[in-house]
């Protein structure tokens, strides 16, 4: 039997290099037949799709006017107004409660209810209600409600009552189509969540769309989520289907397409907690199966089949049996992989009878899952009797999103959970807020580029932020791709819970010869990488398993945005760390996202960070630059103190035995690590068959003394739980210790690794392997037991390079909004003469000095990453001016000077103050003065500012992006012959996009190819030669200049296919670029 099904059009390589536009709805005609060939219209959800209509833009007309009654019954406070709209306040927890205002004064549930917020009643709670006048309160022993009388207005504070956690800055107002509500924001206040959101995860300053679009593309939003959370202490989410759009400004605007407004909020001391509680009542991240964590491979292996859109001449894939060889030679690569969608292609389905090729791939150690665009009309048999155990959806069928793609999910967790003992195991798009707890989300049809890759790297992360612990894309995208993009995204990737591969799309393979993106069909030397980190992902797997057993508990996720783990550091707080995350609590993982060798940029925050390659170890807070990174090197480093549990090697879940379970351990200070087993397969755990068992380890925080490894008894049961099993440890110390003994009996030193690894029990010390390892293992084990490693040493952690100070000789100003011209001391320049004894200051001896804020900008004369500002207060006795309330920006132009790397309040004195900056590279600084320090006056002044920092190279092989059009410069074609005329066209970041200046002025693209403009009128591309017109410069305004001149598009142009020229600078968005790594 053959079941049809549709996926989504997707575009093969199109014209002049670029990937073709690829259509993304389904026509209806077409979807409507498939669904009745296939018998399964009726399975599909039943509620309607939402509308796909875009956010208006009508303005809200109305408000609920002043209060005028409070009552209470039990914990629910319900307000009434002057416009006849009510509002209810239900507390369910003390650190939760419910908001619902409705404009006509009548509360209907809107359809999400037990969707979004299954549950709501957390037994008793005491709450508290007084008139305090102007307000009503409702408070807990965690929060303060304040209910604003004339007009209604709600805000929180702590128990203390005066530390604000957010308020309205007006009340809440609707149209017939929006209810908008607008809070303050504070002056550092940062936020996160939206769901999986295509791009970074710090959202201060940015306007975010909380809505479905089927894009995939950077700052679209793949499983959007009507949930954010603040660095105030708080979370929301909108208990809608509808939706909505949030602007994170001054004020933050929240709107939702809809007349209501009905949200929960949770309020906690940490951005964990504040999970906690949203996951508390939209429920907990589902316990994926153990074989779900290993690779994933999706193809279609039935081409014969007349309804498959695609290539039915493909080799090794014209019935669903094939993939058993695909699955052998897998195993023959001895790499590993964990299951397959053997049916994923719109007219693919299977060949009959499905067990025989579901039983075959699981005698390899797969396990069988199926890709759907109809429903699941056929899920009870495909489970229950085929022994499939995964669903994966396609747009086709859920791609309206919302609560449509909702119930589809929910459908597809309950045709596996009602047909066996097995897990929920659902891939899907156009997720939404509760989507955690039954499905893992990916980010849709992506490219295999380095810029796809980059973006992928905060979109993973930030998910975690909304507690979707199971995020994922495609290894390499589905589109495109190459090699080398395949190996660097597949490392990063091994290091988060769920990956998978899209097959039959890309680019074609050169070892496999068409579109095959399994790890195992590359040639070397990117299949021993690969293979490398599976491997690694395989040995890891107790950690990350029991890493997403804490997202169950908790909501917080295994692959953690650095704010998560550092909150009170400044720069984890921002996007400066998008580019990096912690997996689980210990492993630091700093992704490769570009065509490069070195590494810059890895933050490592306060602590020591091994890098687990080499076992250098370094003392953060800094920044590392220069880590050499070599295609198979994924930057990773090992926090301090880090237990991370290992499994011995295998290429599969069950392959061999767990007798003898690793600790790699970092000893420095006091650890500890709670590792968590169960069966990894059933739905036993729900029932409490689990194990669970803790390990403490103490050690010197510098220096030499004593190691312990205090191994506790394995609590709990399982099936399968071995009655005992041998303990090895790996311990990473800089000397051999004096005496090694396991509850107090010495173990034998052996004088080889090749002796240690033939003997039972044990210890070896190789200095030379990573710095120094400690090796040791116990034997079989049944209960607790303590390792004592005497007289070792902790390796010493190395300072990061601190910056310099940068050169103020190069600086000159371009703006000063006051400075003094009449009376003595005021020339701005004054603030880096290098002279303490001179000022700044703005503007006084007029009859009406200019108000505050004021600003100073100056150029730097050359791009630099800046970490710390000085600011010296004036110095010659006066006080009139002291800075008090500061920003600070860093930018590559004076047109756009995005959010501040730095701000806060000097103290009123003369002493020398010192900021330290989220590093940011740019060639221009803004210093802001918000307010005077002592309130004396409208003024601000400065004897001198000074700067750390480093120098910034622009990026290499990177894309060069105009200002205006926000297009590339691109060779049509990918031609490279002499005389080729480069345009602008929208940005792909494919190898004819991608340019270079080098450091003797050669503008390099393609090729090699030098851009040239001997020309002034048409500039195109030379064979490098080292004449006059290949000399260009990085010049002011992030203008490239030749001869005096800037790069612009003809005429201004701004649309695909303009050519380019050189003319003169004129500081107009045209003539600005922007390389783009």
């Amino acid at each position: 039997m053959r079941l049809p099904s549709i996926r989504r059009s997707r575009g093969r390589q199109a014209g002049r290099g670029h990937t073709a536009r690829r259509g993304r709805r389904i026509r209806a005609a077409v979807s409507a037949a498939v669904l009745a060939v296939a018998g399964l219209a009726a399975a599909g959800p039943v509620a309607k799709p939402a509308s796909a209509a875009p956010t208006g833009a009508t303005a809200p007309t109305a408000t609920a006017g002043d209060v005028t009654g409070f009552t209470r019954s039990g914990n629910t406070f319900t307000v009434t107004t002057s416009s006849g709209a009510k509002a209810r306040v239900v507390v369910a927890r003390a650190d939760i409660f419910r908001l619902w205002l409705s404009p006509d004064g009548t509360f209907t549930d809107d359809p999400a209810g037990s969707d979004l917020a299954p549950t709501t009643d957390f037994g008793p709670v005491t709450a508290h209600h007084t008139d305090a006048g102007t307000s009503y309160r409702i408070s807990t022993g965690a929060l303060s409600i304040r209910v604003d009388k004339a007009p209604l207005r709600f805000s929180v504070y702590r128990a203390d009552d005066t530390t604000p956690v957010w308020q309205e800055t007006q009340p809440t107002s609707w149209s017939n189509s929006q209810t908008t509500q607008y809070l303050a924001r504070g002056a550092d206040e940062q936020f996160y969540g939206t769901g999986l959101r295509l791009g970074e995860w710090a959202l201060r300053g940015k306007t975010v769309p909380v809505a479905v679009d089927n894009k995939w593309r950077e700052n679209d939003n793949a499983s959007p989520a009507p949930f954010y959370m603040s660095t105030n202490g708080y979370g929301v989410m909108r208990n809608t289907w509808a939706r909505g759009s949030y602007g994170f400004n001054a004020p933050t605007t929240l709107t939702h397409d809809e007349k209501r407004f009905d949200a929960w909020y949770f309020t906690g001391d940490s951005l964990k907690s504040v999970l906690d509680a949203y996951t508390d009542v939209s429920g907990k991240p589902f316990m994926a199966p153990a074989w779900g964590f290993e690779l994933g491979n999706a193809d279609c292996f039935n081409a014969s089949n007349p309804d498959y859109q695609g290539d039915h001449g493909r080799l090794r894939h014209q019935t669903t049996p094939d993939v058993v060889g695909y699955a052998n030679d897998a195993r023959a690569a001895d790499m590993p992989s964990g299951w397959f969608l053997p049916n994923d292609g719109y007219g693919c389905g299977y060949t009959a009878p499905l067990k025989s090729t579901v039983d075959a791939l699981k005698a390899k150690g797969f396990e069988t899952g199926l890709w759907t665009s109809t429903g699941l009309g056929s899920i009870a048999d495909e489970v229950g009797t085929a022994g499939t155990r995964g669903v994966k959806t396609d747009v086709a069928w859920i791609g309206s999103g919302y609560k449509y793609a909702f119930d589809g999910v929910r459908q597809a967790v309950d045709g596996i959970e009602k047909n066996s003992d097995a897990r929920r195991y659902v891939w899907t798009v156009d997720g939404w807020a509760g989507t955690q707890r039954n499905a893992v989300v990916w980010t849709g049809d992506t490219h295999g580029t380095w810029d796809d890759m980059r973006w992928h790297v905060p979109a993973i992360t930030g998910a975690g932020l909304s507690a979707l612990n199971y995020a994922s894309g495609d290894v390499d995208g589905i589109f495109g791709g190459s090699p080398k993009t395949y190996t660097r995204d597949l490392q990063w990737k091994a290091f988060t819970p769920a990956f998978m591969t899209m097959s039959g799309w890309g680019a074609t393979n050169p070892s496999a010869g068409y579109q095959d993106k399994q790890p195992w069909r590359f040639a070397e030397p990117y299949l021993s990488i690969n293979r490398k980190y599976l491997q690694l992902k395989m040995r890891l797997m107790p950690y990350l398993y029991t890493m997403s057993r804490v997202a169950h508990e908790t909501g917080v996720p295994s692959t953690r945005a650095m704010v998560l783990e550092y909150p009170d550091d400044p720069v984890a707080r921002g996007n400066l760390t998008s580019g990096q995350f912690m997996a689980g609590d210990s492993l630091l993982v700093a992704p490769v996202v570009s065509d490069t060798t070195v590494r810059d940029g890895i933050y490592l925050p306060a602590g020591t960070w091994t890098d687990y390659w080499s076992g250098k170890t370094y003392a953060g807070p800094g920044w590392l630059n220069g880590y050499q990174a070599p295609l198979d090197t994924l930057p990773l480093f090992v926090k301090g103190g880090g237990i991370v549990p290992m499994w011995p090697q295998m290429n599969h879940t069950g392959e061999k035995p767990v007798s003898t379970l690793t600790y790699d351990i970092h000893p420095r200070g006091a650890t500890s690590f709670s590792l968590y087993e169960d069966d990894g397969r059933t739905r036993a755990y729900q029932s409490g068959a689990f194990a669970r068992q803790r390990v403490d380890v103490t050690a010197p925080t510098t220096g030499s003394g004593t190691v312990t490894v205090a191994v506790g008894a394995p609590t709990g049961d399982y099936s399968g739980k071995p009655p005992s099993r041998g303990y090895e440890f790996t311990l990473h110390v800089a000397s051999a210790p004096t005496a090694l003994t396991a509850d107090g009996a010495t173990l034998a030193r052996h004088t080889s690794k090749a002796a240690y690894d033939s003997a039972a029990t044990g210890w070896f010390f190789d200095p030379a392997d990573r710095s120094g390892v400690l090796w040791a293992k116990t034997g079989p084990k049944t209960g607790a037991f303590t390792v004592s490693a005497t007289g070792t040493t902790v390796p010493p952690a190395e300072a990061l390079p601190s910056s310099a100070p940068i050169a103020q000789s190069a600086w000159t100003l371009v703006r000063a909004d006051s400075q003094e011209a009449s009376a003595e001391n005021g020339a701005a320049a004054n603030a880096f003469d290098g002279n303490p004894a001179t000022l700044w200051h703005t503007a006084w001896s007029a009859s009406k000095p200019a108000p505050l804020p004021h600003e100073i900008q100056i150029d730097l004369g050359a791009r630099h990453t800046v970490d710390g500002l000085g600011y010296l207060p004036r110095q010659d006795g006066g006080v009139n001016g002291r800075i008090g309330g500061y920003e600070v920006y860093v930018s590559d132009t004076t047109a756009d000077w995005g959010s501040p790397v730095a701000s806060g309040t000097f103290a009123d004195t003369a002493a020398a103050k010192t900021v330290t900056v989220s590093p940011k590279a740019g060639r221009y600084l803004r210093l802001k003065a918000l307010t005077e320090a002592g309130n004396r006056g409208p003024w601000t002044s400065a004897a001198e500012i000074t700067l750390t920092g480093r120098p910034a190279p622009l990026p290499a092989n990177a894309t060069l992006v105009n200002a205006a059009s926000t297009r590339c410069v691109d060779l049509p074609h990918s031609a490279t012959s002499p005389g080729t005329e480069p345009t602008l066209y929208t940005c792909h970041g494919g190898p004819n996009q991608r340019w270079t200046l080098q450091p003797d002025g050669r503008l390099t693209g393609l090729a090699g190819v030098c851009l040239d403009a001997a020309n002034a009128s048409r500039v195109s591309i030379r064979t490098c030669d080292g004449s006059a017109g290949q000399s260009w410069q990085a010049g002011p305004q992030s203008t490239l200049r030749n001869a005096g001149q800037c790069l612009a598009p003809a005429g201004s142009g701004t649309a695909d296919g303009t050519l380019l020229t050189r003319t003169a600078c004129d500081d107009t968005p045209a003539q600005r670029w922007t390389f783009t790594p």
